[in-house]
């Protein structure tokens, strides 16, 4: 046999072997608790230590440490810190859910949306997380393919459903116990990769030479990290990966975790963005996978462990994100509705999980751009940021949840079509128009929410 006949059979033999090895580290959970909470054959929850791995890997997307590398050869360290304070909105969440659990009794963002600001309220916020839910099945998906074959190729595209099936086989098996077992796992894997291929690139720089391709401006990367600084207030709320985590131990063990999976996450992106400062400074020409494309050119070691890093990393927020639509469905909606499904809900949520697996991956075979999945779902869902951060700040009103959430909804699909004036562009940079819109959209979205809770009227707005 040829070698690049061996090298192929080792890819996907290594696809499929890691399917197997989660498969069998996957419990297999029949109790509600089990496939919804986490818990174990016992009843008893996540322990903190497997929820801070499974917090923290679960946010290390295969997209993500891609556009971390992506920005870093774009941007220097600028683009990979910008990047990287993404992952402090994860300790902002752990404390505003904290809060929202200890003075308002919550026990889930869609029950707490329902209780105080209606069913309208908690239906519009379910239909972002489905979108939300939907762009992590084919931006992680893609990220995977790339490491098989170009974007559109036959490998590419049965590389991804491949992975895409392995992963849906294990979730299927155990829901969210499952998901956060293999979590420890796959952290694992992660970082021993990640400081593997870390070790085969920044040896060759000094520090210096690491800083001199960063430039402290608006127009070099500068506008994006503001972008993220306003972004991470509203973010983590729209992802249930995260939040789902949020209700499932006891109040200040989850904050802990929080506060650590997010400054773990922060290092861990901003040291992956280094790979793309590297080939940038060895005139590595630009793509849309940096990682792929420096791992080929530095021989078939360096490709394999990248490969690793990305099936690890994307198979962990694959399987959370079946989980959590698994919940959703199973559970949460039919709540919405009156309805307790009871054991019928695993099944309901299973069906689920199939059915985004199957149509999750259309815009990956479209071949859409992965950093859109961040961007603008991110500048979509700005107004939920004055709903829970600022929630008992005035008087809870549905209409200051509904003028909040449209006008950030409004103006993150106006963004995507075009549509925002140039005027509203701060700096000149490639970010320029989504910072404005941001800064802008969440001066209004804020407005929104706060005016109708100081006209005088009664109390919180029930059902």
């Amino acid at each position: 046999m040829e070698p690049n006949s061996l090298l192929g059979v080792f890819f996907w033999g290594f696809l499929l072997a890691y399917g197997v090895l989660m498969f069998a580290l996957s419990p297999r959970a029949v109790t509600l608790g089990g496939f919804f909470q986490g818990e174990d054959g016992q009843g008893r929850k996540a322990a903190p230590w497997l929820l801070t791995t499974s917090i923290f890997i679960s946010w290390i997307f295969a997209k993500s440490v891609t556009n971390a590398a992506n920005l870093g050869a774009s941007y220097g360290l600028v683009g990979g810190l910008a990047y990287a304070t993404y992952w402090l909105s994860i300790p902002l969440a752990g404390f505003v859910i904290y809060r929202l659990r200890r003075r308002f009794g919550a026990t889930g963002l869609v029950s707490f949306l329902t209780e105080h600001y209606g069913r309208g309220a908690a239906l519009a916020f379910s239909a972002a997380i489905l979108i939300r839910l939907f762009n992590e099945v084919w931006s992680n998906t893609a990220v995977v393919g790339g490491y098989y074959g170009e974007s559109g190729s036959t490998p590419f595209m049965l590389s991804a459903l491949l992975f895409t099936a392995v992963t849906l086989a294990y979730s299927l098996r155990g829901g969210l116990r499952s998901s956060i077992l293999t979590d420890a796992a796959q952290a694992a894997i992660f970082l021993i990769a990640l400081v593997w291929v870390l070790g085969l690139v920044l040896p060759q720089h000094s520090a210096i030479e690491l800083a001199s391709t960063s430039h402290w401006a608006l127009d070099a990367g500068v506008d994006l990290l503001l972008v993220a600084g306003l972004q991470i207030f509203s973010y983590p709320f729209h992802d249930p990966v995260l939040t789902d985590r949020a209700f499932i131990t006891e109040e200040k063990t989850m904050r802990r975790a929080f506060v650590l999976a997010g400054v773990l996450g922060f290092l861990a992106i901003l040291a992956f963005s280094l790979i793309g400062v590297h080939a940038s400074l060895t005139g590595l020409a630009a793509s849309d996978n940096v990682p792929a494309a420096l791992a080929k050119s530095m021989g078939v070691v360096a490709l394999v462990v990248m490969t690793v890093v990305m099936v690890s990393a994307a198979g962990s927020t694959l399987d959370s994100t079946f989980s959590s639509l698994a919940k959703l469905v199973g559970r949460e909606l039919p709540s919405l509705a009156g309805r307790d499904l009871g054991q019928k809900a695993i099944g309901v949520g299973m069906a689920a999980m199939a059915l985004f697996a199957i149509f999750g991956n259309l815009p990956m075979l479209a071949g859409t751009d992965i950093l859109k999945a961040t961007t603008l779902s991110g500048t979509m869902v700005m107004g939920l940021a004055p709903v829970f951060i600022l929630h008992g700040l005035v008087r809870a009103t549905r209409l200051g949840f509904h003028l909040s959430f449209w006008i950030g909804l409004t103006l993150g699909v106006a963004l995507a079509l075009d549509w925002i004036p140039a005027s509203w562009a701060i700096g000149d940079g490639k970010y320029a128009l989504l910072l404005g819109t941001n800064l802008y959209g969440l001066m209004l979205c804020t407005l929104g929410y706060l005016l109708p809770g100081l006209r005088p009227g009664r109390g919180e707005v029930l059902q």
